[in-house]
């Protein structure tokens, strides 16, 4: 299903299928480049599929040969109306909003996969390094971008590549400015699969499928878990642990998981209802 009520939807195109909520870029002519009718569309369908219990899996990838291009630097020279350009702090406040599209995929309590079919430069790097999985085809790359334009970078590139390889790699990629290919960033642990082009597709689709059929609640608390390794001390990040832990053991997730190892079978979490996790 499209966004509906949003400019320019055919931009982006939303649509769930069998658990798995997937946003495409649709600029292919355009390498699937960020401009402001995307933004809308992308942040609506993150928030809605947050609070949806139909999907268990958000995935962003792009149209034709390229994952995202970046900021579509044509369209970023465009201003709406006439006037002066505006100020500094008014133009910080309309990047940060459109930077929310990276914010909302890497705090969505469903697993989020970036399905890396082509490059992936500037904003684009930071959406696929924003999502908790990356798959990346064997012929695409991560290219940081923004210093050949003479940026220092946007929609959290830098924050989240410090926490992926370190503060000097991630500053090492970053003022080189050079491409990480497939391999380079399965290496470095950008990437956590990579498949061959002519399989990529199955291959994101397959494991897609594979993380919303898991235990929802159980998922969205993991995140919570490995979330506050990076921000709280074990003192703190504990409590919470053990109460998400508790609060998993009630739900019907958890039942069908013990029936199933019963039973001697795989666990059916589709039939297990998803709105009891309680309190």
């Amino acid at each position: 299903m499209t966004a509906d009520g949003v400019p320019n939807p055919e931009v982006v195109l939303l649509e769930v299928d069998d658990g798995v909520g997937v946003i495409t870029l649709n600029r292919p002519q355009r390498r699937n480049a960020l401009h402001r009718d995307m933004h809308g569309p992308i942040q609506a369908g993150l928030r809605r599929w947050a609070a949806d219990d139909a999907v268990g899996c958000i995935v962003i990838t792009g149209a034709g040969k390229g994952f995202c291009a970046g900021g579509d630097v044509r369209d970023g020279g465009r201003r709406r109306g006439e006037g002066p350009p505006p100020g500094v702090e008014e133009a910080a406040r309309a990047l940060l909003a459109d930077a929310q599209t990276a914010q909302l995929l890497h705090e969505s309590p469903k697993l989020t996969l970036a399905a890396v079919n082509g490059a992936a430069v500037g904003a684009g790097l930071a959406l696929a390094l924003a999502c908790d999985f990356r798959i990346m085809a064997s012929s695409a790359a991560l290219i940081p971008g923004w210093a050949r334009l003479a940026f220092s970078g946007d929609f959290g590139g830098s924050w989240f590549l410090a926490r992926l390889v370190g503060t000097s790699k991630a500053l090492d990629i970053l003022t080189a400015d050079a491409a990480v290919d497939a391999p380079t960033a399965l290496s470095l642990g950008l990437a956590n699969r990579v498949a061959a082009d002519d399989d990529f597709a199955r291959a994101w689709q397959s494991w897609a499928r594979e993380l919303a059929s898991g235990p929802r609640q159980a998922h969205a608390f993991m995140k919570e878990n490995v979330r506050d390794a990076l921000r709280r001390p074990l003192a703190e990040a504990l409590p919470l642990e053990s109460r998400r832990m508790i609060q998993c053991a009630r739900t019907a997730d958890h039942r069908e998981a013990v029936r199933a190892w019963l039973d001697k079978r795989p666990p059916d979490f589709s039939r297990a209802g998803r709105a009891d996790a309680g309190s």
